[in-house]
């Protein structure tokens, strides 16, 4: 249990330039590979903020310039800079895609603990999901799901399409449900599925502060509050990331045995497997509304009839 307490409180970060001397930060577990920049091929009326497309592994994936995609810069990249620069490609949120950047600088191994949330503001500052000082630098962590929600035009949450029985929406309707997230677009998405099924919801954003809401909760009179009938909770998280949280929160018995969701960016099987030892229910790839959907239904639905 120590050994998976320790590897989930730390994350890789790979650190890269967008054109400056300053560097920003994504998580190792969102990359599949970073490669020189490949040929690219253009697409008529495209987004600005996409260089072009790639034929990558028998796939065509977006190539899209982060610098200007977060506002870094304005500038217009020449095909000779374009070659020089470097592309991660991603796995987030079930889409595959390619961020170009001018240059890698390493890969460094960082506490969750040692992440900040980012002050609030515009420009660069609000594609920000955490800041870390590294080399005694401020370093930034993308907000790559927001920027791909803009670019790709992925921000539209499609919850008419949710197709829930009428009696099980009855048997749900009113009861409360807490969110746990840093990105303003997930929580937004998530909230919007809980309007469309008739659900109360209180939110955090990161497991430091979802923790003292549930403390509080726990000492709070019972007869005033409506009870948290379960909780969705991201992974990827300043301060206090998912993993962390969910353990904090068996340790209060008034949440100890309470239905926890793992709603996370991050694909693959190690994500469920560090989920479920750290006392999570469920995890669930982000984000398909009527999955989101479908899932929060069929606890409350189990709840009930328990």
């Amino acid at each position: 249990m120590t050994t998976t307490s320790n590897s989930t409180n730390r994350l890789e970060l790979l650190l890269f330039y967008l054109g400056g001397r300053r560097r920003f930060g994504i998580n190792v577990l969102k990359i599949k590979e970073v490669i020189p920049c490949p040929p690219l091929h253009q697409l008529p009326s495209s987004n600005p903020k996409i260089l072009g497309v790639a034929e990558l592994r028998n796939e065509t994936l977006p190539i899209i310039d982060l610098a200007k995609a977060v506002g870094a810069t304005h500038r217009t990249l020449s095909e000779e800079q374009i070659k020089q620069g470097s592309v991660i490609t991603t796995e987030i949120n079930r889409s595959h895609q390619g961020l170009w950047i001018s240059g890698v600088d390493k890969i460094i191994l960082c506490d969750w603990k040692n992440i900040s949330p980012p002050a609030k503001g515009t420009g660069i500052g609000s594609y920000t999901t955490g800041v870390t000082l590294i080399d005694d630098e401020l370093v930034q962590l993308l907000d790559i799901e927001k920027v791909l929600a803009e670019v790709l035009g992925l921000e539209t949450t499609q919850t008419d399409d949710l197709d829930i029985p009428n009696q099980e929406l009855e048997a749900v309707f009113g009861k409360l449900v807490m969110i746990v997230d840093d990105s303003g677009m997930a929580m937004k998405q998530t909230i919007a599925a809980l309007d469309r099924l008739g659900l109360q919801h209180i939110s955090a954003p990161d497991g430091k502060v979802a923790l003292q809401i549930l403390k509080d909760y726990q000492n709070g009179d019972p007869h005033t509050m409506e009870p948290i009938s379960m909780i969705i909770s991201d992974i990827e998280m300043p301060e206090m990331d998912g993993y962390t949280f969910v353990r904090e929160l068996r340790q209060l018995p008034k949440f100890k045995d309470i239905h926890v969701l793992m709603h996370t960016s991050l694909n693959g099987n190690i994500n469920m497997e560090n989920a479920i030892s750290c006392g999570a229910n469920d995890v669930l790839t982000k984000f398909v509304p009527v999955e989101l959907a479908e899932k929060i239904v069929q606890h409350l639905i189990n709840k009930t009839e328990d």
